[in-house]
């Protein structure tokens, strides 16, 4: 193996724990400055928080809502050109044509729009006397794939509530990506119970590298997110956890190790396509 191809194998990811507050001009000033010290740190591919320019909930999202490009997304761009970074914008409360969205923006380092991911799978729950949150009530689904390419591998993109549905992971994993982002903001009755298992679940069963980006815990918040913003490798193990305050976080992603593993365990191989398979009905993946 050549020297470029050995260092290709490997990067640093960093997620970035961000506080949100209620006021759009300081989360974005935040957001600059963690994603500027985690590129100093050799980040290569830098991963912000679900709602990251604004508070998380129905009420907020048509208050706080931009069209792509706009405010928020000019700022993601020029910071990943400034950084020299793949940059995954968590997401942004989205206007468009009178609709709105749960929207992932990525740019690549030259400050282009890779691609827009919308979110999936609406956050629709009720566990009684604990959360009851309907995104639906505000938010319209999204109806794509998200993939984009990176000099180090490719990369499949997901929000929050998505990381429920295998099926996208194993789409994501037959398409070539190593590496699943989840920018997310489970709270505090979903998060101790479920934030990390289905993170190390996703992992293991597409044996890929998941990495997950939350808002950091603010308990005055009309929704507290869980925090623990997370990587995790293609083992199933946590190689990388923040608590609930906020931070940076990283992980050095080494793609020779994940290659081993699907070698040592090859279950891309053994699944029995003769009896069950997984299929995207709608092809359109968008990809950079």
């Amino acid at each position: 193996m050549s020297g470029i191809i050995k260092a290709m194998a490997k990067f640093r990811l960093a997620v970035v724990q961000l506080h949100v507050t209620k006021l759009k001009a300081e989360n974005l000033s935040r957001a600059q400055k963690l994603v500027k010290e985690a590129a100093g740190q050799g980040a290569k591919v830098v991963v912000l928080p679900e709602c990251f320019n604004s508070p998380y909930g129905t009420g907020y999202f048509a208050e706080y809502a931009e069209k792509i490009p706009g405010e928020s997304t000019q700022v993601l761009a020029k910071l990943a050109e400034e950084c020299g970074v793949y940059l995954v914008g968590g997401s942004i409360p989205e206007e468009d044509e009178g609709k709105l969205f749960n929207t992932c923006s990525v740019f690549g380092p030259d400050g282009k729009l890779l691609l827009k991911h919308r979110k999936i799978h609406l956050f629709d729950i009720d566990v009684p006397g604990k959360i009851r949150f309907q995104e639906s009530e505000t938010l319209s689904p999204g109806s794509s794939l998200s993939v984009f390419e990176t000099p180090y591998c490719r990369v499949g993109v997901g929000i929050c509530y998505d990381i429920r549905f295998a099926e996208l992971a194993q789409i994501y994993a037959r398409k070539g990506c190593e590496l699943l982002v989840y920018p997310g903001a489970f709270n505090m009755t979903t998060g101790p119970a479920h934030w990390e298992l289905l993170q190390r679940a996703r992992a293991v069963d597409n044996q890929v590298y998941v990495a997950t980006a939350s808002p950091a815990r603010d308990e005055s918040a009309s929704y507290v997110a869980w925090g623990h913003s997370s990587v995790v490798n293609p083992w199933g193990e946590v190689i990388a956890q923040a608590q609930s305050e906020e931070s940076v976080v990283y992980a050095d992603i080494d793609l020779q190790y994940l290659a081993d593993v699907r070698r040592q365990i090859p279950i891309t191989t053994q699944r029995r396509k003769d009896i069950y398979t997984v299929d995207a009905v709608n092809e359109g993946v968008i990809t950079s």
